[in-house]
C-alpha cells in the first residue's frame, strides 16, 4: 500500500509563494493519478488539481488556475503543488492523494496526512 507524506506548509503572507511535496513510499505511486487536496475549517474537502499517470496532463479548480502548478517526478516518486501569488483564501490543511484520478474525491485511495498552510492579509 502506497503511503504518502506532504511537506512545505507554513505561514506566509497574501502575494507570496509555497512548494509544498508529496513523497510516495513505492515506485508504484507512478501507476496512480495523483491530486493536491484542501479542507479549510467548517469546509468541505476540495480537489484543486489532477496530474495523470505520466505527468503530462494536469487540471485545475478554477480558484487556483493561473496560480498553481502541479507536477509530478515520477524517478522520485514526488509530487508538487507549487503555490504563487497566495490568498487568505488559500488557508487549509493540504493533503496528496493517489488514485484513479478524475474530479472525484472517491476516486483517490490514498492519502497522506496533510501540510497547513496559513495566508495572511
Amino acid at each position: 500500500q502506497v503511503q504518502l507524506v506532504e511537506s512545505g506548509g507554513g505561514l506566509v503572507q497574501a502575494g507570496g509563494s509555497l512548494r509544498l511535496s508529496c513523497a510516495a513510499s513505492e515506485r508504484t505511486f507512478s501507476n496512480y493519478f495523483m491530486g493536491w487536496f484542501r479542507q479549510a475549517p467548517g469546509k468541505e474537502r476540495e480537489l484543486v488539481a489532477t496530474i495523470n499517470r505520466s505527468g503530462g496532463r494536469t487540471s485545475y479548480a478554477d480558484s487556483v488556475k493561473g496560480r498553481f502548478i502541479i507536477s509530478r517526478d515520477n524517478a522520485e516518486n514526488t509530487g508538487y503543488l507549487q503555490m504563487n501569488n497566495l490568498k487568505p483564501e488559500d488557508t487549509a490543511v493540504y493533503y496528496c492523494a493517489g488514485g484513479a484520478g478524475g474530479w472525484v474525491t472517491g476516486n483517490y485511495n490514498y492519502w497522506g496526512q496533510g501540510t497547513q498552510v496559513a495566508v495572511s492579509s
